[in-house]
């Protein structure tokens, strides 16, 4: 079978085992192991057959944590996936090892280009050096309290105004002009999530303590060199990541606290509360910009076919809105938000197919035609790099991945008007949300890292400590608003970020992405729409065959993200808002 030909989609199609179970892959994976290579391009066919092995492995997988996620209440679904994180990937982690050893050591013997090959075989190195077989139930350690984290999170509901509704439902509350509906349904949630806030900190001090040992079992005194190496973050340090935190903090923190001090005047408020941040300060109806995922989609079809030709086909080819609960006979949609379903959105590429499926939790907000338009970005990246013969290469560091997705927050923006919204008011309201939103993630972006860097040096730490850097962060990075009597719930806001849990040190990418996105959206106003999107799909086809830095600058960015970054894109930011006044 890995030596059969594949040139077609549909000998591709005619390519597929039951990946899900190890004895039907073990095997293709020996015969990998044992197959004999003498010659550079039986090496570069290798490389290629294992790429498609691992693809169809990969595919499984994703699979089975779409269909988790759809439905964490289906109790066969939670156990499919366990029972694969369990039981599959604890056998299969030292077979990949024992393949990126063998790739290492046909090169080091044969030799590659060093031009086509060398972002592969610089992170097969690192992920060789990381390897200990010690590690291997700790990660499945992790993977199984991840879910427990998702199920928990997952099984969030409060009875409010009369009926059963989900967190990201009551999202819906903080935009209306009551500010006593606002404050009771904002006490509902955060208490709601205050109710599970020990069972939290419960399946965070366990994560924390296995990955310190994951991180001393490669040699590292704590978890974040590990980290680091395993994320592949060859181009940048802590160091970086600390001058980005400074640089919010100097830069973008003025910027916000002003902006909500102009917001406690607007409103009227002596102090702001925190379920007074997101309502219109002029007292409008909230945005409501669709009704359901379907609409939302149809929507977002004729923003795209606005923007440009490329993209909007794309686009179509995911669907029209109506698929739900998972990815079955090929969905490649789950957008509204219901009971047991798993928080956030994500687009995750399904290898084998090669088409991605995007998951989101839509309540009819503005924020969710950022997510759409942000996890499509994702897909146009997928999708414009699934040529690519090398498996590793379709995809790229997190840090680009996300210039994808945030430029298209950006870039589509424009053509929000007569799509989503027919009023010039309701749309100029809705560019100034997305502008300021642009700029303050960064700080939020900052102190989730900065958070983060301190657990991890300080492994041993107790709940109380986490508590008092947690609030002395918030003081650094957070706004003006008056959190009297909520002492305990602001102590635990990092709960809701789901990176944390999941996916650690996955964070700081946001901001390096974003500070790339203003910079391609600063092009599309200096030198057009066109030709950043030009710069886009250009950038976005090389998928990760090329180091981050190389990645950025192919669509003409530069890979910066100090103070003086900083403050020119705030800037502009600015200068753009006043154009949309409140």
């Amino acid at each position: 079978l890995l030596s059969r030909p594949v040139a077609t989609r549909q000998e591709l199609e005619k390519w597929i085992l039951d990946a899900t179970r190890f004895e039907t892959v073990e095997p293709f994976i020996r015969q990998l192991l044992s197959r004999p290579v003498a010659t550079r391009q039986e090496l570069e066919k290798w490389i290629l057959d294992r790429g498609e092995l691992t693809a169809q492995i990969s595919e499984a997988r994703a699979n089975l944590y779409i269909t988790m996620t759809c439905d964490t209440e289906d109790a066969a679904a939670q156990r499919a996936y366990l029972t694969y994180i369990e039981e599959v990937t604890p056998k299969l982690t030292p077979l990949f090892f024992e393949l990126d050893k063998r790739l290492v050591e046909l090169e080091s013997r044969i030799g590659l280009d060093p031009a086509r090959y060398g972002v592969l075989l610089r992170a097969a190195r690192a992920d060789v050096d990381l390897f200990r077989e010690e590690n291997v139930p700790l990660e499945t350690q992790l993977a199984v309290l991840g879910q427990k984290y998702d199920s928990i999170c997952g099984a969030m509901t409060v009875q409010f105004e009369g009926e059963e509704q989900t967190l990201p439902r009551m999202a819906r509350y903080q935009e209306v002009t009551d500010r006593g509906l606002r404050e009771r349904a904002w006490r509902a949630t955060a208490e709601r999530r205050l109710r599970d806030a020990d069972a939290i900190d419960a399946v965070y001090d366990e994560m924390v303590r296995t990955r310190d040992r994951v991180g001393r079992n490669a040699g590292f005194p704590n978890f974040i060199g590990y980290a680091y190496k395993s994320k592949h973050r060859f181009d940048y340090g802590p160091e970086h990541c600390r001058a980005f935190h400074d640089a919010c903090e100097k830069v973008v923190v003025p910027f916000a606290r002003r902006l909500e001090r102009e917001r406690a005047a607007l409103l009227g408020v002596e102090t702001l509360r925190p379920w007074d941040l997101s309502v219109d300060v002029k007292g409008r109806a909230p945005l409501r910009p669709f009704t359901n995922g379907a609409d939302l989609i149809a929507k977002g079809r004729d923003c795209f076919d606005r923007l440009d030709p490329t993209l909007a086909r794309m686009f179509r080819s995911l669907g029209d809105g109506t698929e739900a609960r998972g990815s079955r006979d090929g969905a490649g949609l789950d957008l509204d938000s219901r009971k047991g379903k798993a928080p956030g959105g994500y687009q995750y590429m399904r290898d084998r197919s090669r088409r991605p499926f995007i998951f989101m939790n839509a309540a009819g907000l503005q924020r969710d035609i950022e997510t759409l338009v942000h996890e499509a970005g994702h897909a146009f990246h997928s999708l414009l790099s699934r040529e690519e013969p090398i498996l590793e290469y379709r995809s790229a560091p997190i840090e680009f991945c996300e210039v994808a997705s945030m430029s298209m927050e950006l870039l589509s923006m424009p053509h929000w008007r007569g799509t989503f919204y027919s009023s010039e008011e309701d749309f100029r309201r809705a560019c100034r949300q997305n502008l300021k939103h642009s700029v303050l993630l960064l700080p939020w972006t900052a102190q989730i890292d900065a958070f983060q860097h301190w657990v991890y040096a300080n492994p041993g730490h107790t709940r109380e400590e986490r508590r008092r850097e947690w609030l002395a962060l918030e003081d650094r990075f957070g706004g003006i608003a008056d959190w009297s009597g909520l002492e305990d719930i602001r102590a635990s806001l990092w709960h809701r970020q789901l990176h944390l849990f999941g996916l650690p040190f996955y964070y700081i990418e946001y901001g390096i992405a974003r500070l790339g996105a203003l910079q391609l959206w600063l092009h599309a106003i200096e030198h057009g729409e066109a030709a950043a999107v030009r710069n886009y799909v250009k950038g976005l086809s090389l998928g990760g065959s090329r180091p981050l830095p190389d990645l950025f600058a192919a669509c003409g960015l530069a890979f910066d993200f100090g103070a003086a970054t900083v403050e020119r894109l705030v800037e502009r930011v600015a200068i753009e808002m006043e154009k949309v006044p409140e």
